[in-house]
């Protein structure tokens, strides 16, 4: 199996982890940092919906909160109780957090669509997105 397929078997086996009970769609996520590390997520409900975690950014905040800030890939997987292969991409907010850490002509983001995975770069699903350079400025001067 290839890397883009190992990436989407693991995101795949992410979504077994999923606390769906009020919409049963299980998403699961796998990221790709640069040394080599994946770290998956699934999503998270709440009865309040507002707190709802999707599992992509499940999987961004475990890998930064472990000191992992470059990443190189993500494949998500998603679909209705235990079914696999349905069409899935990311959320807006999703999208807006992997601009924050991930250089959007480079970034790979792997989905399903058709029954077939896709890779799409960052750019192509956020474009014109706001990130640290238009705070920071060519300077990088936000004292991050």
């Amino acid at each position: 199996m290839d890397a883009k397929g190992n990436l989407m078997e693991l995101a795949e086996q992410a979504r077994t982890a999923a606390y769906a009970p009020y919409s049963a769609y299980r998403v699961g996520a796998a990221l790709l940092c640069a040394d080599g590390t994946v770290y998956t997520g699934c999503n998270i409900e709440n009865a309040a919906f507002t707190p709802t975690v999707c599992a992509e950014r499940v999987a961004f905040f475990k890998a930064v909160s472990e000191g992992k800030l470059r990443f190189t890939a993500m494949a998500v997987a998603g679909g209705k109780g235990k079914s696999t292969g349905a069409d899935c991409a990311p959320c807006g907010v999703c999208r807006q957090v992997m601009q924050e850490f991930c250089d959007p002509d480079t970034f790979l983001v792997l989905i399903r669509q058709g029954g077939k995975v896709q890779s799409y770069l960052l750019r192509e699903l956020l474009p014109m997105g706001f990130g640290r350079v238009d705070v920071e400025g060519e300077t990088g001067d936000a004292g991050i």
